[in-house]
C-alpha cells in the first residue's frame, strides 16, 4: 500500500525527525489560505500523486512547461498555479501518457538548500534483513548515480530484532560528510525512519532529498513510504491512510473479492491459481508473441463465486481480446472450476475467446462438463498442455 508525501512526513515527524511546515489543500482558494497562514514567504506547490518524477512531469494540455512541484513567491501567483494543478492531468514517467488527476496539494514551506542526501530503507532478499542505503549526491538524479556510480551507495544491514544501531548511523553520518553540528541532527533523522520502517511494516521508506540548509539545519523535504499489504491488519492507523482514487479501480474491486490482481498494458487476459503459475503463463504468451493483460491470481480456494467476479473484472477491460484459463486443480478442484467457468459463460456472457487449460484434481470431470456446453458456450476453446494453450490465445487475439 502507497501513500501520499503528506503523510509520510507526518508519520516521520511523529517519530522525531524535523520536516518544513506544510498545509494540505483542495481547491485554489485553500492554496491562496495556506499561503497566508504560512506567513507569505516562499512556499512550494507539491502535487500528492501515487508516482515519483513529479517535478520532472507536465500537465497534460495545459500548455505550462512546469510540472507537479512549483516554487512560488507571490500571493497572486498561487491562485492560478493551484487551478492548474487540480484541472489538468500530471503525466510522469510512472503515471504513462493518460497522467494522473491530482486531488491534493501540499502547500510546503520552501527552504534553501545547501546539499541534497538520499537515505532509505528496503528488505534485502539477499541477505534476508532491511537495509538502510544513504547517498551523499541525492535529488531528483539518484536513480542515475545509482546507476552510474554505485559505489556512492553506502549501506547498513539492520537487524531486524536488534534495530539499527547507534554506531552504524554514526558511521554513515560521518562518511556522508555532515558536518559535527550536522550529525546529532542527521543521527535522529535516520533512526526515525528506521523506526518507520521497523514498526510499521513498510516494504520501502526512503528520504529524497534530505537536505542541509546554509543555515546547517537538516530537513526532510521530500519522503516516500509504501507498506507490506500483509501486515496492514496490525496498523489500521495506516490503511486509514490509503487514498483508492489513486488506485487502478479493477485492482480495488478485485480486492474486495480477495483476488490478487494487477492490470497490465496488454489484451490478453490471465485467470490462474498460483502466483508461480500465473508468471509461467504470462511468460509463455510473451514467449509466443503475445502480451498479458493482467496478472490475476484466483488462489488455491477459489469459490464459485470468486471465479465468476474474476471473469467481470477481466471482461470490463475493453483491451482484453482473449482470455487464457490455466489452472491446476488441487484444493481448487478442476470440476469446480469449469463449472464456475460455465456459470460465468451463462451470467457474464463471453464475448472474447476464452481458451481453458486444466491439470489434476477431476481434470477429466471437468472436460466432460466443458465439452458438454461446446454448443452453448461456442467462445470457450479447451486444449491438452500449455503450450497449446498459448498458441491459441495468442492466435485469437490476433
Amino acid at each position: 500500500m502507497k501513500i501520499h508525501e503528506y503523510q509520510a512526513k507526518e508519520l516521520l515527524a511523529q517519530a522525531g525527525a524535523p520536516v518544513p511546515r506544510g498545509i494540505v489543500v483542495t481547491t485554489p482558494t485553500e492554496a491562496v489560505a495556506a499561503f497566508d497562514k504560512l506567513g507569505g514567504h516562499p512556499v512550494v506547490l507539491k502535487a500528492q500523486i501515487h508516482a515519483g518524477g513529479r517535478g520532472k512531469g507536465r500537465f497534460k494540455e495545459s500548455g505550462k512547461e512546469w510540472g507537479g512541484v512549483k516554487y512560488l513567491t507571490r500571493r497572486e501567483d498561487v491562485a492560478a498555479v493551484a487551478e492548474v494543478f487540480f484541472k489538468y492531468p500530471l503525466v510522469t514517467k510512472q503515471t504513462g501518457e493518460e497522467g494522473q488527476k491530482v486531488s491534493t496539494v501540499l502547500v510546503q514551506e520552501a527552504a534553501d538548500i545547501a546539499r541534497e542526501i538520499y537515505v532509505g530503507m528496503v528488505m534485502d532478499r539477499g541477505v534476508g534483513a532491511p537495509v538502510l542505503m544513504a547517498c551523499s549526491e541525492g535529488g531528483v538524479e539518484i536513480e542515475e548515480v545509482a546507476a552510474r556510480s554505485p559505489e556512492l551507495i553506502l549501506k547498513a544491514v539492520v537487524d531486524p530484532g536488534l534495530g539499527l544501531q547507534p554506531c552504524q548511523v554514526r558511521r554513515l553520518v560521518y562518511d556522508l560528510g555532515f558536518s559535527a553540528d550536522q550529525i546529532p541532527q542527521a543521527e535522529t533523522i535516520f533512526q526515525a525512519l528506521a523506526k518507520v520502517f521497523m514498526e510499521k511494516d513498510c516494504s520501502l521508506a526512503e528520504i529524497n532529498p534530505l537536505v542541509v540548509t546554509p543555515k546547517g539545519e537538516v530537513l526532510v523535504l521530500d519522503a516516500k513510504i509504501n507498506f507490506d499489504d500483509n501486515g496492514l491488519f496490525r496498523h489500521p492507523e495506516i490503511e486509514a491512510m490509503r487514498d483508492l482514487t489513486e488506485e487502478d479501480p479493477f485492482e480495488v474491486r478485485a480486492g474486495k473479492a480477495n483476488l490478487n490482481f494487477i492490470r497490465l498494458t496488454g489484451n490478453i487476459g490471465c485467470l490462474v491459481n498460483g502466483a508461480g503459475l500465473a508468471m509461467s503463463t504470462m511468460d509463455i504468451i510473451k514467449y509466443h508473441g503475445g502480451e498479458p493483460a493482467n496478472f490475476l491470481d484466483v488462489g488455491g480456494g477459489v469459490t464459485p463465486q470468486g471465479a465468476i467476479e474474476a471473469f467481470r473484472i477481466i471482461l470490463a477491460d475493453p483491451k482484453v481480446k482473449s482470455i487464457l484459463v490455466n489452472i491446476f486443480g488441487g484444493i481448487a478442484k478442476c470440476d469446480l472450476i469449469a463449472e464456475a467457468l460455465v456459470q460465468a459463460g451463462r451470467e457474464v456472457g463471453f464475448k472474447v475467446p476464452v481458451v481453458v487449460r486444466l491439470e489434476g484434481t477431476n481434470v477429466e470431470k471437468a472436460r466432460e462438463i466443458l465439452s458438454s456446453v461446446r454448443g452453448e458456450l461456442p467462445m470457450i476453446q479447451t486444449a491438452s498442455g500449455l503450450t497449446e494453450a498459448a498458441q491459441k490465445v495468442v492466435a485469437a487475439a490476433k
